[in-house]
C-alpha cells in the first residue's frame, strides 16, 4: 500500500510552564504513526511549537488528546506573551507530504476541526486553503485582536467562526485550523533593546506593508534575552530565499546602526532551503541535492524500495 503522510505543525499557548509543555507533548510521543519530530518553546513568545510528520489519523488522534491537555491547563485570561494568539491550541496546519495532496490536507482540516469543536466545545476558524471564505485565507485576518478583542467581535456576523456558536471558549479562546504548504519559520535577533527598530524592519520587509513576496514578519521583544527580533513567516522560500531575507534585515537594520546578533529556525526546514542559501554564501553557483550525500542515500533508498 502506498505510504501517505502528512506534516502538522500545531502552536499551544504555552512557553513557560515546563510540566504542561511535557504534558501536552506527552501523547503525540507516544502514538503509533505519530512522530514527533522536533518541539521548542521560549517563554517571551510564551509559545510552544511542535512539528509532527505521519500517518493523518494518527496525527489526528494524537493531536486531539495533546489538545484536551492543552485546553485544560492554559488559560488565556492569564496568559501573556510576545506572539499573537487567540487560543490555548492557537493554530493547526496540515501540510501535504508522501503521497498526499493538498485537497486531502483541506479535508482533513475540515474533517478534523468538526472533531475538534465536539470533543472541546473550541470555536474553529479554517483558513488558508482550508478556508471556507476569501476574507479568512490568512490567519493574521483571523487572528486580529487576539483573544481579549475576539470576546467581542465574534459576536458580528462577520466574526462568526466557521465551526461553532459565536463565543469563545472562555478559557480557552478559539481555534484556526488550517491547510497550507511547508513554510520555514524563521528568526533574526538584533543587539539592541529597541522594539521600535524591530518593528520598523519588520515593516519593511513583510508583503503586507509593500516589503518581500511571500514573507510574514513582526518585531518581538525578547526582554528575558534582553534583544530584539524579526519574527518571520516565509511563505514560499523558494520565491524569496532566506539568504535573501537575511540580507535585507542586515541592510535595514544598518540604517538604526544595530547588528544581527544571530538567527533561529524554528521547526523543521526543507533541505533545498538550505541549500540554496549555502550557494549564496559559499559562491557555489547551483549545487545539485544530488551532491549531498545524505540526500543522495535516501534518494538511492527510495528507488530501491520502488524496485522491491
Amino acid at each position: 500500500m502506498a505510504l501517505k503522510w502528512i506534516e502538522c505543525v500545531p502552536n499551544f499557548s504555552e512557553g513557560r510552564r515546563i510540566q504542561v509543555i511535557e504534558e501536552i507533548l506527552d501523547p503525540l510521543r507516544k502514538t503509533r504513526g505519530c512522530h514527533l519530530l522536533d518541539h521548542s518553546s521560549d517563554p517571551d513568545h510564551n509559545r510552544l511549537v511542535v512539528t509532527l510528520v505521519g500517518e493523518p489519523e494518527a496525527i489526528c488522534k494524537a493531536l486531539l488528546e495533546a489538545s484536551k491537555v492543552a485546553i485544560e491547563r492554559i488559560d488565556l485570561n492569564h496568559h501573556r506573551g510576545a506572539h499573537p494568539r487567540m487560543g490555548a491550541v492557537d493554530v493547526i496546519p496540515f501540510v501535504p507530504l508522501l503521497g498526499t495532496t493538498m485537497e486531502e490536507c483541506v479535508e482533513i482540516a475540515h474533517e478534523f476541526g468538526k472533531t475538534f469543536h465536539r470533543e472541546t466545545s473550541v470555536p474553529v476558524f479554517f483558513y488558508e486553503e482550508a478556508a471556507l471564505r476569501p476574507d479568512r485565507k490568512r490567519l493574521e485576518d483571523i487572528r486580529r485582536g487576539q483573544f481579549e478583542g475576539l470576546k467581542e467581535e465574534i459576536s458580528k456576523p462577520q466574526r462568526h467562526p466557521d465551526v461553532g456558536p459565536p463565543q469563545l471558549h472562555p478559557t480557552a479562546g478559539a481555534t484556526a485550523i488550517g491547510a497550507r504548504q511547508f513554510l520555514v519559520a524563521f528568526n533574526v535577533n538584533l543587539k539592541t533593546r529597541d522594539i521600535k527598530v524591530a518593528k520598523e524592519i519588520a515593516k519593511a520587509l513583510r508583503a503586507s506593508s509593500g516589503g518581500l513576496a511571500y514573507v510574514k514578519a513582526m518585531g518581538v521583544d525578547l526582554s528575558q534575552r534582553g534583544m530584539v527580533q524579526v519574527s518571520m513567516n516565509l511563505v514560499d522560500f523558494e520565491k524569496n530565499p532566506l539568504y535573501r531575507v537575511l540580507e535585507m534585515v542586515r541592510m535595514e537594520a544598518r540604517r538604526w546602526g544595530v547588528s544581527v546578533e544571530g538567527c533561529e529556525i524554528e521547526g523543521v526546514v526543507p533541505a533545498m532551503a538550505l541549500i540554496r542559501s549555502a550557494e549564496y554564501y559559499l559562491q557555489l553557483g547551483e549545487l545539485e541535492p544530488s551532491r549531498i550525500v545524505e540526500l543522495a542515500l535516501l534518494e538511492m533508498m527510495k528507488e530501491a524500495g520502488k524496485e522491491t
